[in-house]
């Protein structure tokens, strides 16, 4: 083979890709539309899933070279033609050969409810696009005057709502009750309070893109920014004075149709917080734990963590379900906190689950042999030589 083969250049940065997803009839037409005349997107790849259902105005439309168009503002639109993966790694073929335009980020349309995460497992677990490409983050629009429905009748709605970075709200403006789209804003905020939410008018390349770990311009970690842990963690203390001020007063809170929030009820937002730094050995069976146990219940993951090997340089980790993109090791603490904080979005799985696993993960050293016969039977019981995984 070739030496000059692009398997045996080194790959160049990761390029981010952003995931478009949201209800049906939420506006993400008129946003793409909009987003598409931004000069600031020059550099954009927009995939999206079928050009007729978008519409684009053929006025922006500089030229078209077979399925790819090229946009005025210089964004490059491409349909995707059927397999993810394929057109993914098509794309990469033709940059690396300079038949396109190098472009420096991808962003991808879904389609209507569909559910966002095996998109983002394309992305995350593909050997090769997973050297390539990385997840930078998943825009949810909503509509305001139909969201509530929505996520009462579509699990897939609350799904994308969860796994949401950017949560835009579109159609306030037709909203002819105030209180309602204060209880839409609140209900999004408790199925996702790490998620930014705003006025789809508001958005913009600057405030919809580098929203990842790693700013573009700077090439450094913003982690607190991007893990956004003191927002779950006020989420869940207001949650828990909520539950604590209406406890026995359950009929007041379910008396408007008993099955609104029956969806929001099985998902919880979680920051795990811990001072004591966890051996890299214990760590790897924590996460494996959660991923082999309850891979389908860990919606998003992401977390900065301190391990014992070398405590001036966390690592970083980001989940969708059972996928994980490979851990990254940081160069220094982003900030005085040196804790660890791990954010969850958890479907179906206790908190009290995820704390007691890593409490008892937590005094595993290199020299210990968990009995794992006894974890898979059961992951909390205590092993059959008396302690706990010792």
């Amino acid at each position: 083979m070739n030496e000059d083969h692009p398997l045996h250049r080194r790959p160049p940065p990761p390029i981010p890709v952003s995931v478009l997803t949201g209800f049906l009839g939420s506006g993400k037409t008129t946003l793409l539309n909009r987003l598409l005349r931004d000069p600031a997107l020059a550099d954009t790849l927009v995939l999206i899933n079928e050009f007729g259902e978008i519409g684009l105005d053929h006025l922006l439309v500089e030229r078209a070279e077979g399925d790819m168009i090229l946009m005025s503002s210089g964004c490059l639109c491409c349909t995707i033609r059927g397999d993810l993966v394929s057109t993914l790694e098509d794309l990469l073929k033709r940059r690396d050969n300079n038949r396109i335009t190098p472009f420096q980020r991808i962003l991808i349309e879904t389609t209507g409810l569909a559910d966002p995460a095996p998109v983002l497992h394309t992305i995350m677990f593909h050997p090769y696009l997973m050297l390539r490409y990385r997840l930078e983050g998943v825009i949810t629009l909503v509509d305001a005057v139909n969201g509530a429905s929505t996520l009462d009748a579509h699990e897939e709605s609350v799904k994308q709502a969860a796994v949401a970075d950017r949560l835009l709200l579109s159609k306030t403006d037709l909203v002819k009750d105030p209180a309602a789209l204060d209880s839409l804003k609140k209900r999004l905020h408790a199925l996702n309070p790490a998620a930014q939410m705003m006025l789809v008018d508001q958005a913009t390349p600057a405030n919809l893109f580098n929203t990842g770990l790693y700013d573009a311009a700077s090439k450094t970690a913003d982690v607190t920014r991007w893990l956004n842990a003191e927002a779950v963690e006020k989420a869940e203390h207001d949650h828990h004075d909520h539950d604590h001020n209406h406890h026995g007063h359950d009929h007041h809170h379910h008396d408007h149709g008993h099955d609104v929030n029956r969806h929001d009820a099985r998902i919880r937002a979680h920051c795990l917080r811990s001072d004591k730094p966890l051996d890299p050995r214990g760590f790897d069976l924590f996460l494996n734990m959660l991923r082999e146990f309850h891979g389908p219940s860990l919606l998003r993951v992401k977390g900065i963590v301190a391990l014992s090997d070398d405590l001036s340089r966390p690592l970083v980790i980001h989940g969708v379900q059972h996928v994980f993109h490979p851990p990254v090791r940081l160069e220094t603490w982003p900030d005085a906190d040196h804790t660890t904080r791990i954010v969850f979005i958890l479907k179906d799985l206790g908190v009290d689950f995820v704390e007691k696993l890593w409490a008892a993960f937590a005094n595993i050293t290199q020299t210990d042999t968990p009995d794992r016969a006894a974890m898979e039977d059961n992951p909390l019981a205590p092993s059959r030589s008396g302690g706990l995984f010792t």
